[in-house]
């Protein structure tokens, strides 16, 4: 009786670890291109049709009036890329690179924005309610008009410039709250202080903004800058004595109550500065 012919283990063990690793690399191949992130016109796409490009490269996509709630564009680049106008609320931009990217007038509510780098980003007009961000994130952005902002977010040092802007502009109600809020963070700070007094002095608030003027003399003075405390005082005392003007605001006598030796600009100068970064359009 012929005997019965059995496969040979070594031969099937084999032959199965070779279609094994060819599986394997195959699919190992096909994940990489997968994991690659996508870029031009193929990460546009799949942006628009999927609301998911992670990583993608959209650096400098005109995205203007995007529909884009929701999209997930966590770690994607997106400098100088236009997103006026566009609709981000919910997005995930966690990670991503918004340097000099036109965000100006885009509504952001509650998207998250937390790691982004942000510098030179266009973020006027822009409404950021609920949005989260990163400490210190908007100190290299431009967001003046923005909505939203959560104060307790922003530094000292952007509470105040956000006043100066807006004194330049002269939006001294807006201004205003900027620098009290910066004196909240920071009581000790004689420059808000004074800033806050110029600013009221404009809004002929005369005997707040005298008062403003004393406490940053005092401020002064204890750091040692006794002819400025002294400078201060006497701009209190002018500023308390002005006479008041029927039916004007304020008569832009703290600006010239602080001329001269002391320069009231050096007051409205943006401190811990961003270099008034360039827009990116």
């Amino acid at each position: 009786m012929t005997p019965r012919r059995w496969p040979c283990p070594a031969i099937t063990s084999r032959a199965g670890a070779a279609a094994s690793l060819l599986a394997l690399a195959s699919w190992l191949g096909a994940a990489a291109v997968a994991a690659t992130p996508a870029s031009g016109t193929e990460a546009l796409i799949q942006l628009l049709e999927q609301r998911r490009c992670l990583g993608c490269d959209l650096a400098g996509a005109d995205l203007v009036h995007a529909q884009l709630a929701d999209a997930d564009l966590s770690g994607a680049r997106l400098q100088r890329a236009n997103l006026g106008q566009a609709r981000l609320d919910g997005a995930r931009l966690g990670g991503a690179d918004l340097s000099f990217t036109s965000l100006m007038g885009a509504s952001l509510r509650g998207a998250d924005l937390r790691g982004a780098r942000l510098e030179g980003t266009d973020l006027r007009q822009a409404d950021l309610s609920g949005a989260l961000l990163s400490p210190g994130a908007l100190s290299r952005a431009h967001w003046q008009g923005a909505r939203g902002i959560d104060q307790g977010l922003l530094s000292f040092g952007e509470l105040h410039n956000a006043g100066v802007e807006a004194a330049k502009r002269g939006r001294y109600p807006e201004a205003e709250q900027f620098f009290s809020a910066a004196i909240r963070r920071e009581p000790a700070a004689g420059v808000s202080w004074l800033a806050r007094a110029i600013t009221r002095s404009q809004l002929g608030r005369r005997e707040e903004a005298a008062n403003d003027f004393t406490y940053a003399a005092s401020l002064y003075e204890t750091a040692g800058e006794r002819e400025q405390a002294d400078q201060l005082r006497q701009a209190a005392r002018q500023v308390g004595e002005a006479p008041r003007q029927p039916g004007a605001g304020g008569n832009g006598i703290g600006m010239a109550a602080v001329s001269g030796a002391l320069g009231a600009l050096q007051f409205l100068a943006p401190i811990a500065a961003k270099a008034f970064l360039p827009l990116p359009f």
